[in-house]
């Protein structure tokens, strides 16, 4: 993996992120052996996911990613753009605002944009951090999802 783009090690350089776009990443292939482990893991074997000939009849014309793999990957992909070394702790906080704008068809490669947009103390010592993510797939003129991912940094 490719040093990250930005390393902020203070609220101020966190600060001076805000608005500003971070990204791409580059491109990640998504197969169906990754497709079919997620379902395992998580129990969602949908058959637009993984049953291949069945969603060859689908209007898709092939098996889909689960909505929700293209956002699990997205904490790694935001570590080729951002490393927040600078600070004690670093907490996922949770997610707002996720959207499923557009299916990704196994065999695509998905990438990563990232804006921050807020930082806000919201203790002595601790800020939260809201940073936009946007999926996109190679070829598709609409994102995958986009997702307000929030943390939490502290000393």
């Amino acid at each position: 993996m490719a040093s990250p783009q930005h390393r902020p090690s203070s609220v101020e350089d966190l600060e001076n992120l805000v608005d500003v776009e971070i990204g791409p990443t580059g491109w990640h292939e998504v197969d169906q052996a990754a497709i079919n482990t997620f379902a395992d893991v998580t129990g969602d074997h949908q058959w637009i996911h993984v049953d291949r000939e069945k969603a060859a009849q689908s209007p898709f014309g092939t098996t889909i990613a689960h909505g929700l793999y293209s956002l699990s990957r997205t904490p790694a992909l935001l570590q080729e753009l951002l490393a927040v070394n600078g600070f004690a702790h670093a907490l996922n906080y949770g997610y707002d605002r996720v959207r499923f704008i557009h299916p990704l068809p196994v065999g695509s490669r998905l990438r990563l944009r990232a804006q921050l947009t807020t930082v806000d103390e919201v203790a002595p010592g601790q800020v939260q951090v809201v940073i936009k993510l946007t999926v996109e797939g190679e070829g598709i003129d609409k994102p995958i999802l986009v997702a307000d991912s929030i943390s939490r940094f502290g000393n």
